[in-house]
């Protein structure tokens, strides 16, 4: 099982959209690959629970948060090998950790907890609850964007993990954030060279 929640090898810049539940992390995902014409890595949790909602009315349990987990990095390895210097990953492993403490006590699985921390990724962007909620079958808990959004932050400060915020409306976003990819990518050619 171990594995399958390791990612591969790659010199790929990785990027993650990192922050609670409506906040435009797909959006972003998906702008971002195509201002870039690279790959981006959707949500596998998304599929996963929302197939589990139409099969049986039922949101997610602990049990499956490894087979989420699994799946995320199985799409992550798949889409790193098709990418074009750049991957923007909707989600990462620390997310789902993040949403195991939140739901279920504080508890997550030494397993999952174990590659949440140690895969990496070259910047996380954390997403600001600026943005207005949508509600759709898996989401849960508006009144709760404050609470959500201090425990990513202090998420990725805990583990010491480099984000940039990213507020205000789509434009303001997507500015900043190629900014910092332009960075990424200028620092990441003086490393490996121009390929």
């Amino acid at each position: 099982m171990e594995e399958k929640l390791k990612q591969e090898p790659s010199d790929i810049i990785k990027i993650v959209m990192f922050g609670p539940e409506s906040t435009g992390k797909t959006t972003l995902a998906q702008a971002l690959a195509a201002h870039y014409n690279t790959k981006w890595v959707p949500e596998y949790a998304r599929e996963y629970l929302q197939e589990k909602w139409n099969r049986e009315q039922k949101t997610c349990e602990p049990k499956d948060l490894i087979p989420i987990a699994e799946g995320q990095i199985h799409l992550e390895n798949k889409l790193t090998k098709q990418a074009n210097k750049i991957l923007f990953c909707d989600t990462d492993l620390l997310e789902t950790k993040v949403y195991s403490e939140a739901y279920y006590l504080g508890n997550c699985d030494p397993i999952l907890e174990k590659y949440a921390v140690e895969n990496t990724y070259n910047l996380y962007f954390l997403t600001y609850i600026d943005v207005p909620w949508e509600k759709d079958d898996l989401r849960d808990k508006p009144e709760e964007r404050e609470e959500m959004f201090d425990y990513f932050k202090n998420t990725l400060d805990t583990y010491n993990k480099g984000y940039v915020l990213l507020k205000g409306d789509f434009e303001s976003r997507m500015k900043t954030a190629i900014n910092h990819v332009e960075k990424l990518i200028q620092e990441n050619d003086n490393t490996y060279g121009n390929r």
